[in-house]
């Protein structure tokens, strides 16, 4: 898939405390997932989650911080390169049925200073906002309940 020439897009990169092998466990597995999801609530966060993790297998998954604000969101696996690097293509709407959108995601994962750097490239967000939301609040959290996850396992 070719990323478009206007498709709005970002990069962060997250020092995590494990190694590569734990550190994609941790993001791929769904019963992982769902203790580090909710790790950092009162509420559990996930509600649904399925995963298929196989080239063109399917993960789905409905969270949110309450039961009245639900996110869905499927993701294709294009590429599973266990521990080095997973790429997905992801599908997902807002609690309204909102910010529904497909993105593609590219995560490396690298051996680094006695953990592992976790790099993510997502594109095709449809607008400034919409990246920096995920830039600032998703992927942030996704990382500090992986990281809590990891360091109470």
């Amino acid at each position: 898939m070719s990323e478009q020439p206007d498709a709005i897009g970002l990069r962060m990169t997250r020092q995590l405390p494990a190694t590569p092998e734990e550190v994609f466990d941790a993001y791929t597995d769904a019963e992982k997932q769902r203790i580090w999801f909710s790790i950092l609530d009162e509420e559990p966060g996930i509600v649904e989650i399925e995963v298929d993790l196989r080239v063109g297998g399917t993960q789905t998954a409905v969270w949110g911080p309450n039961a009245g604000t639900l996110f869905r969101e499927t993701q294709t696996f294009l590429v599973i390169d266990r521990p080095h690097r997973l790429v997905t293509e992801s599908t997902g709407s807002g609690p309204q049925g909102d910010m529904a959108m497909t993105t593609r995601t590219e995560l490396t994962f690298e051996a680094h200073d006695r953990g592992t750097l976790v790099t993510v490239v997502q594109s095709g967000f449809p607008t400034v906002e919409i990246r920096d939301f995920f830039g600032q609040q998703v992927w942030v959290g996704a990382f500090d309940r992986i990281e809590a996850y990891l360091l109470r396992r």
